[in-house]
């Protein structure tokens, strides 16, 4: 399956980035399938040979890290760009934000569910949680909007056109206030919704299109294992001649790869006895971390750097920075994690009326299943070696982009999603009872209806306390939404009749209403949780995003380069450092004048200018590349045999 759309008619130049608008039948729209992850996120979009593949930026990288910098100058960077100012700037450079999606502070106790942040987190208006940064505050769906804005941007660029719709990915687990700030969040960023999709049902369609189209394999029971960086899933389907039906999910929206840093990070702080971390410290941490843990996928042992305590320029006599990590080790400290995944995975089982042996597959998805303990857990789990065959960081974007473009008509095959909700929805009875309406793996859209009756003589009001969850007690549900139902007839209490019907929309969105019988008064709401941003506070923000978008954009792409320009002028400067003495005096002439001309460059306007000198640096400083990488090849074999290498 091609990773970047590059189809160009005959003739044509055409950036290895850009692609053709799909176009079969007579019709064509601009659509794309998003998943915003916590760690990376990405666009895809269908091909002329109507496969899905994932748009890359001019770099060709597919993966954008879902890491948002806001400069003390109003500048704002977003990717790769944001996440090199990370260590310099880490009280301004937010990363993760998808787990603080629909939550309140409360919810976030000890920080991002159990992880340390360098961010300052305070409840807003509505008890919405938003992230302080220096005297301006963003709440984690403008965050999230800045992520989508960017992906926008780069597949209008690859498609030519303003896109006329996407479907947005959200992990199964999602409740419908992290689902409606998921869809606040793309409605900031310019996109018309037309489908919120669960992660795992997305995986599912990726490959029931795909390794399941020829013979036995379009039918059959599939498990979803979707541990992506900061949540969890795990969906039973059934495949059946075009038809995915969920019968059960489970997981947990605050477990993923993160949490796997975090262990790491734990190490290195008492490594280097830091108990206390400033945000920079804490930042280097984690970043160390991840490199440590993606290394450890690859090599049973990897060498860790501790990150100098603040206040010491080096480590004392005797002391080193550097220390050992093996895989055991590593694996040890993340055990108890993988064994909470496989209980949410034997509940589902459950739920679903099904065993394991009945599965004819078990799916990874997202990027922490690459660590081979995840692996093995999930083949001993399921009873069968997991299917790999697609990237696990892709393959829910390649699902989104199938099923946008079913939605706009343009597919061929005949597939339809039955989804499920993923918690009970219910209401509040006297007693604080949560009585549920709608339970948990309820395939949707769905609605469904129940009667109650005033519980007080002359009862003309009836208060409705919508809640979610699969606890009996309200105060162990979440809150969703109140509203009240007047002018009920007085009457005995007992003797009113009213019912209150509660719908599901495909987006795994709520609608309840509530109608008096004998009078025929309804009230409805549709759920609008506390956490998501008001109707007024979008249409604000879309209007400040309409009148300075052009702007906004020019700004964006000139910070972008100015970042970019720094990191490369730095590794110059200390490749230089190093290894200067490998060049001639002509020679460090050339790369010194080079490198000046980028450096009087990134000091101007022209974001063009700026990208063209650095292209020009990395040309002019191959042969400089060349020498060092043969200097380091020699000095690793000096003293080795090569049987050493065998």
């Amino acid at each position: 399956m091609d990773l970047l759309l590059d189809i160009a008619e005959p003739g044509q130049s055409r950036k290895p980035h850009e692609v053709d608008l799909l176009e079969r039948g007579g019709r064509q729209r601009r659509v794309v399938g998003i998943d915003l992850g916590t760690t990376f996120s990405l666009v895809a979009a269908i091909n002329l040979e109507g496969q899905p593949a994932c748009i890359a930026d001019d770099a060709e990288r597919t993966a954008l890290p879902s890491v948002v910098h806001y400069g003390l100058d109003g500048a704002v960077l977003v990717g790769h760009a944001a996440e090199a100012q990370a260590l310099l700037h880490p009280q301004r450079t937010i990363s993760s934000v998808k787990r603080l999606m629909g939550r309140g502070l409360a919810e976030l106790s000890s920080g991002e569910g159990g992880m340390q942040t360098p961010l300052q987190l305070l409840d807003g208006e509505g008890g919405m949680v938003q992230i302080v940064l220096g005297a301006r505050r963003v709440s984690p769906v403008e965050v999230s909007a800045e992520i989508l804005r960017s992906l926008k941007v780069r597949a209008e660029e690859a498609l030519g056109g303003p896109l006329q719709g996407a479907v947005v990915t959200v992990p199964a687990y999602f409740d419908d206030a992290q689902r409606q700030a998921t869809k606040d969040a793309a409605r900031l960023a310019g996109l018309e919704v037309m489908r919120l999709v669960n992660e795992p049902t997305a995986a599912a369609l990726a490959y029931g299109l795909d390794a399941f189209q020829e013979g036995e394999g379009r039918q059959g029971l599939f498990a979803i294992y979707d541990l992506g960086g900061g949540t969890f899933d795990i969906s039973i389907l059934r495949l059946n001649e075009g038809v995915f039906q969920v019968l059960a999910t489970g997981g947990n929206s605050r477990l993923g790869g993160d949490d796997f840093d975090q262990r790491v990070v734990d190490y290195l702080l008492r490594e280097a006895g830091v108990s206390i971390p400033d945000s920079r410290f804490l930042q280097a941490c984690r970043r160390e971390a991840r490199r440590i843990k993606e290394q450890l996928s690859e090599w049973e042992s990897v060498d860790a750097t501790l990150p100098l305590p603040d206040g010491l320029e080096a480590w004392p006599a005797g002391e080193s920075g550097r220390r050992t990590i093996t895989r055991p080790q590593f694996e040890a400290w993340i055990g108890d994690l993988l064994h909470s995944t496989g209980v949410a995975c034997r509940r589902a089982l459950k739920d679903a009326g099904v065993t394991a042996a009945a599965l004819q597959g078990v799916v990874l998805v997202g990027g922490s299943t690459r660590v081979p303990l995840v692996r093995r857990f999930v083949a001993q789990l399921f009873q069968r070696e997991p299917l790999c065959d697609l990237d696990p960081d892709q393959v829910v974007a390649l699902g989104a982009a199938h099923q946008a473009d079913l939605l706009a008509g343009n597919g061929d095959t005949e597939l339809l999603l039955l989804d499920v909700t993923p918690l009970s929805l219910g209401l509040e009875t006297v007693g604080e009872l949560a009585e549920k309406i709608i339970p948990r793996n309820t395939p949707i859209p769905t609605a469904r209806a129940q009667d109650f009756t005033t519980f007080k003589d002359g009862q003309t009001a009836m208060e409705i306390h919508v809640v979610q969850g699969e606890r009996e007690l309200v105060s162990q549900c979440r809150s969703l939404a109140r509203f009240e139902l007047r002018g009920i007839p007085p009457m005995v209490a007992g003797a009113a009749r009213i019912r209150v019907t509660f719908g599901v929309d495909a987006d795994g969105l709520l609608t309840v209403s509530a109608r008096e019988e004998s009078t025929g008064i309804e009230q409805s709401v549709r759920v609008k949780p506390s956490y998501g941003l008001s109707d007024g506070q979008i249409e604000e923000m879309l209007r400040d995003a309409l009148s300075h978008g052009a702007a906004d954009l020019q700004a964006r792409l000139l910070n972008e380069a100015r970042v970019e320009a720094e990191r490369v002028l730095s590794a110059v400067g200390a490749a230089l450092k190093q290894d200067g003495d490998l060049l001639s005096e002509a020679e460090l002439r050339r790369v010194k004048a080079v490198t000046l001309q980028l450096w009087e460059a990134s000091r101007g306007q022209d974001a063009t200018l700026i990208n063209q000198e650095m292209a020009r640096l990395d040309q002019e400083t191959a042969f400089f590349a060349q020498r060092r990488m043969d200097r380091s090849i020699q000095a690793a074999m000096v003293g080795r045999n090569m049987t050493d290498f065998a």
